[in-house]
C-alpha cells in the first residue's frame, strides 16, 4: 500500500502491525557521470521492485530526498541537512507513526551518509519509548541487505558499494541511461580505506576530486539489472521477517 494513496480513514483502518516503510536517500552530487539524484532514483526502483511481494501486508511512505551529505557540499547542486537536523527530522517522522498507534517502523536507507545519524536516530526514539516492549524499530541500508553480490553478478570488479561506482553505475545505466555521461572514460578511484581499524573522518575532496569512488568505467547496464534484483530481493525478504514477527521476541 501506499501512503500517498490513501485517505487518512484509510490509514485508520489498518491493523498497527502493518509494518511502515520509510525509504531516505539523498539529493548529491555523483561525479562528471552521474545526476544529483542517484540514490532517490534507484531506491524509488528497488522498493517499487519489491513492493509487489508485501502489497497489501505493509504501507509505504513517499521518499524522503533531504539526506546528510555534507561531506558532499563541496560540489554545487548538493542539497544537505545536517547530521544532528536530519536526526531529528528521521525520528520525529518514526514518531508520528508511533503516535497514530503503529508499531513496526522499517527505514529503508539508499545513501551512506544517512548510516550513521539514522540508527542514531532509532536510537534515540527507541529510548523514548523504553516502556514499550512492542516496538520494532529497524534501519536497514539496501547494499547491505544481501551476501557479496560477485556470488550472483560474477563480472562485477568491486567488492563493495562505492559513489558513483561500478555498481551505481551500472544501475542507472538499466534505468536511465540517458542521465549517464562518458562513464567509460571515468578513472578508477580506490575505496580502500585509511589508518583501517580506525574510522578517519573525510569530506569527498579528501578522496576525490571528480566526485566518485570506485570503478564506474566497468559499469554496464547489464551488471545493473541483475544488482536491483538482488537488492529489490533483499528488501522484499527484510519485509517479510518483519511482517512475519511475532510481536514481542528478540529474533526476526
Amino acid at each position: 500500500m501506499l501512503l500517498s494513496e490513501l485517505t487518512w480513514q484509510d490509514v485508520d483502518r489498518l491493523d498497527r502491525d502493518t509494518p511502515v516503510i520509510v525509504p531516505v536517500a539523498a539529493l548529491e552530487q555523483h561525479g562528471l557521470h552521474m545526476p544529483v539524484f542517484t540514490d532517490s532514483l534507484l531506491l524509488d526502483a528497488i522498493i517499487e521492485q519489491a513492493h509487489p511481494s508485501f502489497t497489501d501486508n505493509a504501507l509505504v511512505l513517499p521518499m524522503t530526498w533531504l539526506g546528510n551529505s555534507h561531506h558532499h557540499l563541496d560540489f554545487p547542486g548538493t542539497v544537505s541537512a545536517a547530521p544532528r537536523l536530519w536526526i531529528d527530522m528521521l525520528s520525529g517522522l518514526v514518531d508520528n507513526f508511533i503516535t497514530h498507534g503503529f508499531k513496526r517502523l522499517v527505514v529503508i536507507n539508499g545513501h551512506g551518509g544517512n548510516d550513521v545519524p539514522g540508527r542514531q536516530a532509532m536510537f534515540e526514539t527507541r529510548q523514548r519509548y523504553r516502556e514499550r516492549n512492542d516496538l520494532l524499530l529497524l534501519f536497514a541500508t539496501y547494499w547491505n541487505l544481501i551476501e557479496t553480490p560477485q556470488s550472483v553478478v560474477a563480472e562485477l570488479e568491486q567488492g563493495e558499494m562505492g559513489h558513483a561506482c561500478e555498481w551505481e553505475t551500472s544501475m542507472i545505466l538499466h534505468l536511465r541511461p540517458d542521465l549517464v555521461k562518458q562513464h567509460e572514460e571515468v578513472k578508477a578511484v580506490s575505496q580502500s580505506g585509511s589508518f583501517q581499524p580506525a574510522q578517519r573522518a573525510w569530506t569527498m575532496p579528501d578522496r576525490s576530486q571528480e566526485g566518485h569512488i570506485g570503478s564506474p568505467a566497468n559499469a554496464s547496464a547489464r551488471k545493473g539489472e541483475a544488482l536491483l534484483g538482488l537488492f529489490s530481493q533483499g528488501v522484499s525478504d527484510l519485509i517479510q521477517r518483519v511482517i512475519r514477527w511475532d510481536g514481542h521476541s528478540w529474533d526476526g
